[in-house]
């Protein structure tokens, strides 16, 4: 790393983690019309069994796809960090080359997690941002992402940014230093591979990504640690996902009963909802009756 005057460190396990939920690309649920009398409702029964196991299967098919693709994936960003075509930074490591180099870190996050914490004075150019498009495809995926853990994990769906090599283009030049980050470590060396098959030779990655950054190692702006910025949906509202809990047992009890306030006032509002159905449902009974 003679460029930015710091030692690389060597790469002894590189862990990419598991597949961003944020890849899937899972087909929506097809619509199968409603009818009445016996005969049709057996037929439909049948053909919605018929047609639950074709979608079973092609939805199977389509991940053991994904997972090889992944693996692939995998292999081929081992081989750019193992060959030198992409250097590892911790990120204390990173910290120090932006200080002594006045380089500019490359944050190639979704605006979900940018917007919680983000290196000061560092580019955002995101190589998957939240999918904002409304047409029957993508909001069949949303719902789908949605029931499968997105309430939970607070995961928007994503998508990539086909824009992504010409936006970076247009600020820098392909002989510069460019140091890329995302949240976990795993979609910054997607990037790195995309930056370096389009000429981009002077890569470094953070290993690990900011949520592995401690306070002292980056400069932050905005109003959360970078270790609670990939974070979000009920899991984060309860503070029960591992960060917190990293952090709960650093901050002390303070911090675990703002958590416990909200668990207690969620069944409070959950109680309250059950009872106000219960009552809505003996008016509309007692309506019936007269």
């Amino acid at each position: 790393m003679e460029t930015l005057g710091l030692r690389v460190s060597p790469i002894n396990a590189l862990n990419l983690g598991q597949r961003p939920k944020s890849w899937n690309n899972l087909s929506g649920s097809a619509l199968f019309p409603i009818g009445t009398g016996p005969s049709f409702l057996s037929l439909k029964v049948r053909h919605n069994c018929r047609a639950g196991t074709r979608m079973q299967v092609v939805e199977e098919e389509y991940e053991v796809k994904q997972m090889k693709d992944m693996a692939a994936a995998r292999k081929r960003w081992e081989a750019l960090v193992r060959d030198g075509k992409v250097k590892v930074l911790t990120p204390r490591e990173a910290g120090y080359a932006i200080q002594l180099s006045n380089k500019t870190l490359l944050d190639v996050r979704p605006s979900t997690e940018r917007k919680k914490a983000w290196v000061k004075g560092s580019t955002w150019i995101p190589i998957f941002d939240v999918d904002a498009r409304l047409d029957a495809g993508t909001l069949s995926r949303k719902i789908t992402e949605y029931m499968m853990g997105g309430w939970w994990s607070g995961i928007p769906t994503l998508s990539h940014d086909r824009q992504f090599l010409s936006k970076v283009a247009e600020k820098f030049p392909k002989d510069t230093d460019l140091i890329v980050a995302c949240q976990k470590g795993l979609r910054s060396l997607a990037a790195c591979e995309l930056l370096y098959n389009a000429g981009y030779e002077n890569l470094f990655w953070i290993q690990g990504g900011l949520e592995a950054a401690e306070d002292e190692d980056l400069e932050r702006d905005g109003p959360q640690p970078f270790k609670l910025a990939g974070i979000g949906g009920l899991s984060e509202f309860l503070g029960w996902t591992d960060q917190q809990r990293a952090a709960a047992a650093k901050e002390g009890w303070g911090y675990r009963l703002v958590f416990s306030a909200r668990l207690v006032g969620l069944f409070l509002v959950a109680d309250a909802l059950f009872l106000g159905a219960q009552q809505v449902g003996h008016y509309l009974q007692d309506l019936r009756s007269h």
